[in-house]
């Protein structure tokens, strides 16, 4: 069984602690590092390599915003999952424009946390429909009217197709479905989306099919 080797960085004493100790209950994961505030995160990442950080945001210092970003910027660098209090639109656009292969609110219950780390550990980006939206509102508030990239031109018909479908925040099977096609086929045209564009995983796809004027957030008809 492979083992996540995790680092927790939370600013609160208690939650740090308690996070840690729920983590380790799990026999596939081990935490190998916390943190209290991000420029803490950015040193024990770099001295212990995890697979994968859990990342508050609001902390002191460094937020969990910058930490992300500068860890990301490493060579061979984990996997971050935002883990916060804090359900608010910028904190959605922030930390996965930063990088971040997931997000999730605090008041998770612990099987669907567990259920979460393995997920992204695995390779894949943790975007529930809801945070898709959240996603799609900031576009339309924040960025500017993007335009259609060269990158994209890299892509068959097929593959930007599945591309808009991923940013719309639907799963593999469910764009299985709506293609008529089976869900292996679909895991290999994200995989060379993926590859083509030069993306880590399936939160970045979001942010890049936004940005370059892919799909219009829906506040612009």
């Amino acid at each position: 069984m492979s083992v996540v080797r995790l680092v927790v960085a939370d600013d609160q004493d208690v939650v740090r602690s308690g996070l840690a100790a729920l983590l380790e209950t799990q026999p596939d994961f081990t935490v190998v590092g916390t943190a209290a505030d991000g420029a803490e995160a950015v040193r024990v990442c770099a001295h212990q390599r995890p697979t994968l950080v859990l990342m508050d945001v609001r902390m002191p210092n460094l937020d969990g915003i910058e930490a992300t970003r500068r860890i990301l910027a490493a060579p061979d660098p984990p996997r971050v999952v935002v883990l916060t209090t804090f359900d608010l639109d910028e904190y959605v656009y922030g930390a996965l424009a930063a990088g971040a292969s997931g997000f999730l609110l605090k008041d998770i219950a612990a099987e669907r946390l567990f259920d979460a780390v393995r997920v992204v550990a695995a390779g894949e980006a943790l975007l529930a429909p809801t945070i898709t939206r959240r996603l799609i509102t900031e576009f339309a508030r924040l960025a500017p009217r993007p335009h259609r990239s060269a990158r994209l031109a890299m892509l068959t018909p097929r593959e930007t197709e599945i591309l808009r479908l991923v940013a719309q925040g639907l799963s593999n099977m469910e764009i299985a479905n709506r293609l008529v096609v089976s869900e292996q086929t679909v895991k290999t045209h994200v995989s060379r989306v993926l590859g083509k564009l030069g993306l880590r995983d399936r939160a970045q796809a979001v942010v890049v099919a936004y940005e370059t004027g892919l799909i219009r957030p829906a506040a612009e008809g």
